[in-house]
């Protein structure tokens, strides 16, 4: 079958509103700084009430890290479950405008659509709220068949991994994709979801996944060890491939029985760290399809991550085919 998409993600559509807040909001309303809290629709639209000037736009973290693919200028799609309401209609405008294909069609009834109201204080560190509504309703039939089988990669995201109908909607993803000749990838997402599912990851990136990506702590947690090295080698027995992001430190990558460590950039501009890790993935994909070694796609990883820090929100607010054009092989110096 012809390849239609260099890479489709499937994963929580959710759309998020940014905004700047002070410490004094987060102590006033009880939010512990640099968290996410779960919050029931009628919380949610209490505290939206009490935000000041916002941007809203879709997000979700697979649905970043296609919208920064879109930007270097592949062929994509996503797949997540909407409502037919205000909300929906946003992340289905702005998702599409960047030339991603949204094939899922908008509940017709159900809980509303998601949003994650994520409060930016001044030293960059995000608090994210969210009500996450239809996305966790994602089942196997939201999975379209020739969307699957028409991806080099599909792209999986681990905060989904809650939801029985959801993990059967990811298997049967995975399953299209490996019998169509593709490749599966998965977002471990947060430690937290690596606490709750770790025997099932385990179980997916031995059986099922071939490039994982994590953070440093998230892969320690899977592999039950504080110990990078001995995580390190445990990956690279489980998976094809393992990029694993370090902050400020970089990235290093797992693959064909050696780790390879790739420096990150500095960034004297830092605005808003929330992206970095989606946007990472996409820099990392974009190496991947279009051919290169894999220190070099770690560090197309580190340069499109370090882009998305300068500026509020998890998406790209410039062509990042260009800024990829005039970065890349820069030293951070040069930036």
């Amino acid at each position: 079958m012809t390849k239609k998409y260099e890479v489709v993600g499937i994963g929580n559509a959710i759309v998020d509103i940014l905004t700047h807040v002070e410490d004094d909001f987060l102590a006033e309303h009880k939010l512990a700084k640099g968290s996410m809290q779960l919050f029931d629709e009628a919380d949610a639209a209490k505290l939206y009430a009490t935000l000041g000037q916002a941007i809203e736009c879709s997000g979700g973290s697979a649905a970043n890290t296609v919208a920064g693919l879109a930007s270097l200028g592949h062929r994509t799609a996503f797949i997540g479950k909407v409502r037919d309401d205000q909300l929906g209609r946003i992340f289905r405008h702005d998702i599409t405008a960047l030339g991603t294909d949204f094939p899922a069609a908008h509940a017709e009834d159900g809980p509303a659509t998601a949003l994650c109201q994520v409060l930016v204080t001044p030293d960059a560190e995000r608090t994210m709220c969210t009500y996450l509504g239809a996305c966790v309703n994602l089942t196997e039939a939201d999975i379209d068949d020739e969307t699957i089988k028409g991806a080099s990669i599909t792209y999986l995201e681990g905060y989904l991994w809650d939801p029985e109908d959801a993990k059967n909607a990811f298997r049967k993803a995975i399953a299209l994709a490996h019998e169509a000749g593709r490749k599966t990838s998965l977002s471990l997402s947060d430690p937290f979801c690596v606490d709750r599912h770790r025997e099932e990851f385990l179980s997916l990136t031995r059986d099922d996944i071939d490039i994982l990506f994590a953070n440093e702590e998230e892969l320690l947690m899977l592999f039950d060890t504080r110990d990078l090295a001995t995580a390190l080698a445990a990956a690279r027995e489980h998976c094809e491939i393992a990029a694993v992001t370090r902050g400020a430190k970089g990235c290093v990558i797992a693959a064909n029985g050696e780790s390879i460590e790739v420096s990150g950039r500095q960034v004297s501009n830092l605005v808003d760290t929330t992206g970095a890790g989606d946007l990472f993935a996409a820099g990392f994909l974009h190496g991947y399809v279009t051919g290169e070694d894999l220190a070099t796609c770690g560090s197309i990883g580190n340069l499109i991550a370090s882009e998305v820090i300068t500026h509020m929100g998890a998406r790209p607010d410039i062509d990042l085919k260009a800024f990829l054009s005039q970065n890349m092989g820069t030293s951070e110096e040069d930036m």
